[in-house]
Parts: C-alpha cells; structure tokens; sequence
C-alpha cells in the first residue's frame, strides 16, 4: 500500500506499509527495480530502524550478492515488529542518461 509520493527534480519517494512476513521480498524486488536509490525502514510511528543506501545502476546480480547481509539484518527486523514501512526513495533514470556528456554510453 502506497501512502505518500514526494518528488524533487531527480528523485521521488513513497512509502510502503508490509508486514514482517513480506519484508524481505518486498526489499528484494524493489532493490531489482534498478531506480531505487535508498531504502528506509521505519516503525509503524515513523522511528528509523534501518537506512539502506543502494547505487543506481548496478547489476542486479551484484546487488543481491553485497545485499545478503543486509537481508539477514532485515529478516531478523521481520521477526520483532508485525508491520512496517519502507520508503523507497527512486531516481528517474531518464533524467540521469539525459546529463551524461555524449560519447559516455553505449554507441
């Protein structure tokens, strides 16, 4: 359930509610959408438990390999609380490829 949208130039964030049991998943496939820049775990009155700063555009493969101990520390979380919410904070990766000097990408 997505509760609020921000947007700045660049980035935009929303905030999800999930429960402990889908936690791990959810960071899972939010962090293989490739656009998210940071992940926020937060308590369901808003205290942060975790900050998960993440590189747009790196393989999703080597993510998900420097990820593993984060996702422990994330299903142990799961474990203590019913429900929290995730801010996902995303980069418009249009705009990024429009900023990079030409000769810089693929030809």
């Amino acid at each position: 359930m997505v509760k609020k949208t921000e947007q700045t130039d660049r980035d935009w964030s929303e905030e999800l509610m999930v429960t402990g049991s889908e936690l791990v998943e959810r960071i899972k496939n939010l962090v293989a959408e490739g656009n998210v820049r940071r992940l926020i775990i937060r308590k369901p009155d808003g205290d942060s438990l975790l900050e998960i700063p993440l590189t747009a555009g790196v393989a999703v493969g080597g993510v998900m390999t420097i990820m593993a101990p984060v996702l422990a520390a994330v299903g142990a979380l799961a474990a203590l609380l019913a429900e929290f919410k995730v801010e996902v904070i995303r980069t418009d990766r249009s705009l990024e490829e429009l900023d990079k000097p030409e000769g810089t990408g693929k030809d």
